[in-house]
C-alpha cells in the first residue's frame, strides 16, 4: 500500500518559482516510477512529469519542458517538482503518483495523494 502526500502548493505571480514535495514511502515495487500530474477546473487530469527508480530517467509533457524539473530522493522516500518560469495556464491542483504505467500512450497511475493546490496569478 502506497500513500503518496503532497505539500508546497500556493499563490504565486507568473514567471515565479515554486517546488512541490511528495513523501510516498511504501512497497518498494510501487515506487519505482513515480510522477506529477495536475488537473484545473473544467479540465481533465494530465500528465506532468515522471521518474524512474533512482533517477535513472525522466520524462515531461510538452507544456513543461524546461521549465520543471522532477527528481526524487529515495533514502528520504521524497519526490519533487521544481516548477520555474510559471504561467496562469499552470494553474491546477497538483497531484503526487506512485506506480506509473503507460496505456494507450498515456500516462495512468494507482496511487495518488490527495493534491496540493498551485495558483499563479497574471
Amino acid at each position: 500500500q502506497v500513500q503518496p502526500v503532497e505539500s508546497g502548493g500556493g499563490l504565486v505571480q507568473a514567471g515565479g518559482s515554486l517546488r512541490l514535495s511528495c513523501v510516498a514511502s511504501g512497497r518498494a515495487s510501487s515506487t519505482i516510477n513515480m510522477g506529477w500530474f495536475r488537473q484545473a477546473p473544467g479540465k481533465e487530469r494530465e500528465f506532468v512529469a515522471a521518474i524512474t527508480w533512482r533517477g535513472f530517467s525522466t520524462d515531461y509533457a510538452d507544456s513543461v519542458k524546461g521549465r520543471f524539473t522532477i527528481s526524487r530522493d529515495d533514502a528520504k522516500d521524497t519526490v519533487y517538482l521544481e516548477m520555474n518560469s510559471l504561467k496562469s495556464e499552470d494553474t491546477a491542483v497538483y497531484y503526487c503518483a506512485a506506480d506509473l504505467a503507460v496505456y494507450g500512450g498515456r500516462y495512468n497511475a494507482y496511487y495518488w495523494g490527495q493534491g496540493t493546490q498551485v495558483t499563479v496569478s497574471s
